[in-house]
């Protein structure tokens, strides 16, 4: 099966899950406080349903059109726009003859549902699968740093110690640090065995953005070749694969990066190189050739991600950490999507497909399910009118103030809330169409 097909059903199967839970989360304490529940559908049924059938006083189905799910409760101004119920005499059973209280509950259910669905997710990954480690004396060479990292002071080979004085459990979190949290400084050691603490700009997240070094740390690569071009300068020179290059004209070499900054587009010329080979060291003389490059491949850095088996009570502990920190970091970045270019980079279905692997693999399933759950509870929460969040938003001042908004008021924001959401839909998967045709 090709990967997109693997991917959209992937996609098609973690948002039912997630849709289904996220409605039952207002449908549970909706009966609770003996709510009439009129619908309960996964996917919306515009003019007719793939499926539906009467259990009750509810109607269960499955609607055409994939873009979410819903529970029609009755006595409320929902995306239903059934207005003409709201012209009649309250009932006991309607959400509008129900207390604040319990109308705020029911309304909060589905954020609350995804909330706590994306931590079990992440308990159960973390107690099934393990965390991976990748502690900085995994990584022998260090990193190497873009032109922004090196204006905060940050070189080549430097190994990352602590963020804030803490140690990181993957030293490549490092980015995701310096972009969405507030990092006040890194202490890191130096190749020459020094430590230095280095202060954080406080708008260095901002500066990654809008330069687009989203990785200004990344692992250096030790220049070990891999294989020799025949007949190429280092062919000629002698040298061969698993030899290391330790330094060119008594500059040391720390990362294949530098090397070819060294070299490249200075056309041939005469280097001392002095390499490594089976741990013994030995210099030479080599004209590297007419476009500057010795005629060598690099060999792949291999990372080796340590797998930490978790108890019960750890992965509980961990789970929790893991899915706050992930709200976190998401709302931290959604300031960006009122930049023009975050705009620019916002996503639809096919970015959320994406998310997923071409090939099946259940522990990345579930951790983009955990995450897209957080996603739809923090857009749930958002004060716009059609979501959750706009319900909250004005049952809140129904709190403060002792007064209801009118049915007309609500039938009005009920809708521009719905075109508000519409427009973001078909900019988002525009999006998608416009990278997919032109990358």
């Amino acid at each position: 099966m090709s990967p997109f097909f693997v991917k959209a059903i992937q996609l098609i199967l973690s948002l039912s899950i997630l849709i289904i839970l996220h409605e039952l989360g207002h449908f549970i304490p909706a009966r609770i406080f003996k709510t009439r529940v009129e619908k309960f559908f996964l996917f919306f049924d515009v003019k007719f349903a793939l499926f539906k059938k009467k259990i009750g006083e509810t109607t269960y189905g499955i609607g055409w059109l994939p873009l979410g799910g819903y529970v029609k409760i009755s006595g409320m101004i929902d995306e239903s726009m059934d207005v003409e119920q709201m012209k009649e005499p309250a009932k006991p059973w309607e959400f509008r003859s129900k207390p604040a209280w319990q109308r705020l509950i029911i309304m909060l259910g589905g954020v609350t549902v995804n909330l706590i669905l994306g931590f079990l997710i992440y308990m159960m990954i973390l107690f099934v699968w393990g965390k991976n480690t990748l502690y900085t004396e995994d990584l022998p060479g260090g990193i190497r740093p873009s032109p922004i990292a090196q204006e905060i002071g940050f070189q080549t080979g430097d190994k990352i110690l602590l963020v804030d004085g803490t140690p990181l459990e993957n030293v490549l979190e490092i980015n995701r640090y310096l972009f969405l949290r507030t990092v006040k400084e890194v202490t890191v050691e130096h190749q020459n065995g020094e430590k230095v603490v280095l202060s954080i700009p406080a708008e260095i997240g901002k500066k990654m953005f809008e330069s687009g070094e989203m990785l200004p740390l990344s692992p250096a690569t030790p220049a070990i070749i891999d294989s020799v071009i025949p007949a190429s300068a280092a062919d000629l020179a002698g040298l061969k694969s698993e030899d290391k290059i330790i330094s060119i004209n008594d500059e040391s070499i720390l990362d294949w990066a530098q090397l070819g900054t060294l070299l490249r587009g200075k056309g041939s010329q005469e280097v001392r190189l002095v390499y490594e080979r089976k741990q013994r060291l030995d210099t030479l003389q080599i004209s590297t050739d007419e476009d500057g490059t010795l005629g060598v491949f690099s060999k792949t850095l291999q990372i080796d991600f340590k797998n930490e088996q978790l108890g019960l009570g750890t992965s509980i502990v961990e789970g929790f950490s893991y899915t706050y920190w992930s709200l976190y970091d998401y709302v931290a970045q959604f300031k960006y999507i009122f930049t023009k270019k975050g705009a620019s980079q916002l996503g639809g279905f096919g970015a959320i497909g994406n998310m997923f692997p071409g090939a099946w693999n259940w522990q990345a399933f579930w951790a983009s399910t955990a995450f897209l759950s957080i996603i739809l509870a923090f857009m749930n929460v958002l004060p716009i009118p059609a979501l959750d969040g706009g319900h909250v938003m004005f049952l809140m001042y129904e709190i403060i103030t002792g007064r209801k908004p009118n049915d007309k008021f609500m039938e009005y924001a009920q809708m521009l809330g719905f075109f508000l959401l519409l427009g973001v839909v078909l900019f988002a998967n525009g999006n998608d169409i416009y990278r997919a045709i032109f990358g």
